[in-house]
């Protein structure tokens, strides 16, 4: 299972990982700052829905160690544009403990998330939609918490996409048309030389 030393090891990586980027927070705060709002705002705003078209939603993003398959191409890209979309927004915050902040949260729900999540639909199917249910009863309750009217749109959001969607996708099923007929792929009717 997990022995003193690897605990040790975890520990070390996580704490030069936080230290580095406590140090390297200034920078990221000023990294923009010859640049307008305007154009930041948009580039994240841009950055992080092309994250969201181009995340790779049936598996993790960031392997666990030891996988053969490598993530694909998009899905690389689409963590690199989360990751650059948080740079921009931490450098119009305030103070360095903001962007301190703000940068481990951005690449602890981009990064680490994912890998998390992974591990757990692995162990467990049931462990895994219990993990996704009790995500999905934290964050309505703090959106709640925050604004009724938010609240209201993404519980709808939610009940949308994860009921009536799927139910429309299955009513539809019966409408498919499929074309089955005696053909064969196509054959070249001449030969090619090398």
């Amino acid at each position: 299972m997990l022995s003193l030393s690897l605990l040790l090891h975890y520990f070390l990586n996580i704490s030069f990982f936080i230290t580095v980027l406590y140090v390297l927070a200034p920078i990221y705060q000023t990294l923009t700052r010859s640049i307008s709002s305007d154009s930041i705002w948009a580039v994240a705003a841009s950055l992080l829905i092309l994250h969201l078209f181009l995340h790779d939603y049936s598996e993790s993003t960031v392997k666990a160690p030891g996988v053969l398959k490598n993530p694909a191409l998009t899905s690389c890209i689409s963590v690199n544009a989360s990751v650059v979309a948080s740079v921009f927004i931490a450098s119009r915050l305030p103070s360095r403990l903001h962007v301190f902040a703000i940068m481990l949260f951005s690449l602890q729900v981009f990064l680490f998330a994912p890998l998390v999540t992974y591990c757990i639909k692995k162990y467990s199917f049931r462990l895994h939609l219990c993990f996704s249910i009790s995500l999905m009863a934290m964050t309505l309750s703090f959106v709640y918490m925050l604004h009724r009217l938010l609240f209201v749109l993404l519980l709808s959001l939610l009940i949308f996409v994860n009921v009536i969607c799927p139910y429309w996708l299955i009513r539809i099923q019966e409408y498919k048309f499929e074309i089955n007929g005696p053909w064969d792929e196509a054959k070249l009717c001449f030969g090619i030389t090398d």
